[in-house]
């Protein structure tokens, strides 16, 4: 009986010594109480032995990567183990504008002509909050990263239009043109102390940091991020939430707080709302803050490199105000001069404040600072699965509530323009017209497009938007908008 146990034993061991990096297999996933056990396909990227105990690191294969962890053995299904081939590499998620949205109409169609015209019948706006879709077809960014496909208003049903809006276009033809696929995926330009980047290495694939503690928070980290070597072999790294410099000790932490002064992020405060404010950071004057903001952002962003160059970059810190003093909330990087007036290249809502409404919050500023610039914006690609949600969100909340406000006027049907949307929000033209698309809200009808808008839609907007209890009020916003390119250096 001993023997059989001790062969069993032996045969096990022998069986995992097999199980070395790029192998696949059925992997146990950390689940929650009372919820079914799943076991998805995984990859391991790494093994480890230490003081006798054996893990691996796995890759959950139709999975987001903030999701690999380190398991142990008796989490693995062993008898479906899948070996290595020379030409296996992980899966990607199909990430063109193809799988992600509905191609968009070809720039040619899309003209100044475009009219929406709307029925006498007036209703507040609200949009159902879904994925962010592609950036369209006359966009050269990159579309990779793309991780969830939202549902919309009116996708899965064909309700009865309560707003029919016409839409003429240029080059139309007796029938409906048929969208022309996206164009092909380009690689992001690589500048900036947050660039994108999808080449990895097997060490940039697993997250390195366990925990940090981030004033009262406790955070496990999503991916990885070059903090240094000694701070990834202990449990906890300690962030001051008010300059974020990382220290490897509570009692280090204790002993920075009483020399650190700062009791909200350096820069210049630009707004205030009751408890929410903005802090403008120059990453030039600012350096060794930016870059340690860089850190802690790449612990939660996947398709972004770091980079130590923040001279070229303006940070927005969003920060909420109590008796202690104004703690971190998210932020987003800018550059000073983008010549493609991007008015976003990194964004991040810190997870302890998710789900609340500060994401979107964070998007209406970046537009509502477009605004006092004077021009129209969109965010640099490519963003985060959950960046993507919130700005196709946003886009659809705010360009429907322009539509659903329109007046009639002298008993006609309102009108308004494409550029005119795109002059009232910010937004960019080409984001604007794949919004519509991706609401499934433009239509062909006898000889031209027409928007719909279904009682269903709209009262599903308005539940939306009683949801927003927070918003930007522009009175609040004291900026001046500076032209970096007549200023010499930065």
């Amino acid at each position: 009986m001993a023997d059989d146990k001790e062969n069993k034993k032996i045969g096990l061991k022998t069986t995992l010594d097999m199980v070395v990096e790029g192998c696949r297999l059925p992997v146990k996933m950390s689940i929650l109480p009372n919820e079914e056990e799943e076991w998805p396909l995984a990859e391991i990227l790494s093994r480890k032995e230490e003081k006798g105990k054996l893990e691996f690191y796995v890759h959950y294969i139709d999975f987001n990567k903030r999701l690999d962890e380190w398991v142990l053995p008796d989490r693995l299904r062993v008898e479906e183990l899948q070996f290595p081939r020379k030409d296996q590499k992980t899966p990607q998620k199909q990430t063109s504008s193809a799988a992600n949205s509905r191609p968009t109409t070809p720039d040619r169609e899309l003209q100044l002509s475009k009219k929406l015209s709307l029925p006498e019948q007036t209703s507040s706006p609200a949009a159902k909050l879904g994925g962010q879709g592609q950036t369209p077809q006359s966009q050269t960014k990159s579309n990779a990263g793309r991780k969830r496909k939202a549902i919309f208003l009116d996708e899965k049903q064909d309700l009865p239009p309560a707003y029919c809006n016409s839409l003429s276009l240029q080059d139309s033809q007796d029938a409906p043109a048929t969208p022309q696929p996206s164009a092909p995926p380009q690689q992001p330009r690589q500048t900036g102390s947050m660039s994108s980047s999808h080449d990895e290495n097997i060490i940039t694939r697993i997250k390195n940091i366990e925990t940090i503690e981030l004033g009262k928070y406790r955070i496990k980290p999503w991916y990885f991020s070059p903090y240094p070597p000694e701070l990834t072999t202990i449990s906890i790294v300690f962030i001051c939430e008010f300059c974020l410099k990382y220290v490897k000790s509570r009692k280090c932490l204790e002993r920075h707080r009483t020399k650190c002064t700062l009791r909200h992020p350096p820069g210049n405060e630009i707004y205030r709302k009751s408890t929410i404010s903005f802090f403008e950071i120059d990453g030039r004057k600012n350096k060794m803050y930016s870059q340690n903001l860089c850190l802690l952002a790449k612990l939660f962003l996947d398709h972004k490199t770091l980079y130590y160059d923040t001279d070229p970059f303006l940070f927005y810190v969003m920060t909420e105000y109590d008796i202690k003093g104004f703690h971190i909330v998210g932020f987003f990087s800018k550059e000073k001069e983008s010549t493609e007036d991007y008015n976003v290249a990194c964004i991040l809502t810190l997870p302890p404040y998710q789900r609340k409404g500060y994401g979107k919050l964070l998007i209406e500023f970046s537009y509502e600072l477009s605004k006092f610039e004077g021009k129209t914006g969109s965010p640099e690609k490519p963003l985060s699965d959950l960046g993507l949600l919130s700005y196709r969100s946003y886009w659809s909340q705010t360009i429907l509530e322009i539509l659903v406000n329109l007046k009639p006027e002298n008993g006609e049907r309102p009108q308004i323009t494409i550029n005119e949307i795109c002059e009232l929000t910010s937004i960019r033209k080409e984001d604007v017209i794949s919004t519509l698309q991706h609401l499934n809200l433009i239509n062909y009808y006898k000889g031209q497009y027409i928007i719909t808008l279904s009682q269903e839609s709209i009262d599903t907007h308005n539940r939306a938007m009683a949801k927003r209890k927070i918003r930007i009020d522009a009175k609040c916003l004291h900026w001046t908008p500076k032209d970096w390119a007549k200023r010499g250096k930065w």
